[in-house]
């Protein structure tokens, strides 16, 4: 289980990773369909200069998650690739036209607008139909009978608990958004822009924890073995709550030297350290199960020398990637010409 354990840390690293920057980026297309063309506030302005360098980076995680699952857990792969084949390709598909649409956006002028609605549609779409993963995974939507592996759909779009996760999910993808771009308009000096994403994510947020716990609610009577597992790390879910709350007051209340409102770099690292605690504290309820109860870590890992190999390339890529990530995002929020370029 040592090595298993190693591995589905990696994986769920990957995929902690990508959600929060995928959700920072799905929102900022969104935002800039909301705001699209209101020039007085600028906030679809910045929302571009957000998304423009920031959403092939992001495409690079999902790559590296696929790889993981197929290299770390090849025995769990077929299932997994099975039961996900409609909400999967529905992703994919969705990913394609949104990335294109995104290119085209910055160079067909005359469909720019059309263009821009498709992407932020798109990105409200695809948070909601990855999170919709998470309910199959806590048994009760697969059929495993006779050998085959099914997803049954009917059942698991008339869960509550499906769509839970997905209000979650539109409402963590808008939140966590605004908040980035609330951080974003204040460094490149856009105070119009600045009041309105900071008005946003000071409305999304109760409604974000609120959606947190009804799916704490629904988990306690359709999964029930999760739900439990999990007050087991009450404490570890108080401090989660706790970094939300220190991120709501950085937002709400103090004033910098200069009298604006709102702290809105605290509260994008306070938030983010909220959700690393949650999905941690639901990573380790949930193990040691893909698909409860019938698919383990174990049974799908793997043979030892093919994963310290793979391990072995993992890390020499991290060691490669991140300070080139680290460089990239230094750059994107702190160079000032960049920041504060002009809408044409």
């Amino acid at each position: 289980m040592g090595s298993a354990l190693i591995a589905i840390t990696i994986l769920w690293g990957f995929v902690f990773i990508y959600a929060v920057m995928a959700t920072m980026d799905f929102g900022a297309g969104f935002w800039s369909m909301i705001y699209y063309n209101r020039d007085k506030t600028k906030a679809t302005n910045i929302a571009n200069r957000y998304l423009s360098p920031t959403w092939e980076v992001t495409n690079v995680f999902i790559v590296a998650i696929v790889v993981a699952i197929y290299s770390l857990f090849p025995g769990a792969a077929y299932t997994l690739g099975t039961v996900l084949l409609i909400p999967g390709s529905m992703i994919l598909l969705l990913l394609t036209i949104r990335s294109a649409f995104l290119v085209f956006s910055h160079v067909a002028d005359h469909y720019r607008k059309m263009l821009t609605y498709i992407s932020g549609i798109s990105g409200i779409l695809i948070p909601a139909l990855l999170i919709s993963v998470l309910p199959v995974s806590h048994g009760g939507f697969v059929d495993f009978s006779n050998g085959k592996h099914a997803l049954l759909i009917k059942d698991l779009f008339t869960s509550p608990n499906e769509y839970a996760f997905i209000a979650f999910a539109i409402c963590s993808t808008l939140f966590l958004s605004s908040l980035l771009l609330a951080d974003y308009s204040k460094a490149a000096k856009e105070w119009d822009a600045y009041r309105v994403y900071r008005k946003d994510s000071m409305i999304l947020g109760p409604i974000t924890l609120l959606s947190a716990f009804f799916i704490m609610w629904t988990l306690k009577s359709e999964a029930p073995w999760l739900y439990e597992k999990m007050m087991d790390h009450l404490p570890l879910l108080l401090v989660s709550l706790l970094f939300f709350i220190i991120g709501g007051l950085a937002i709400y209340l103090p004033r910098d030297k200069n009298g604006i409102k709102g702290y809105p770099r605290l509260a994008v690292i306070a938030v983010t350290i909220q959700y690393m605690v949650a999905s941690y504290v639901y990573g380790h309820a949930h193990l040691p199960y893909f698909i409860y109860p019938d698919l383990d870590i174990q049974s799908g890992f793997t043979d030892p020398s093919s994963f310290r190999a793979v391990f072995t390339i993992y890390i020499v890529g991290f060691l490669i990637l991140f300070p080139g990530f680290v460089y990239f995002w230094s750059l994107f929020m702190n160079d000032k010409r960049y920041l504060r370029q002009k809408s044409e």
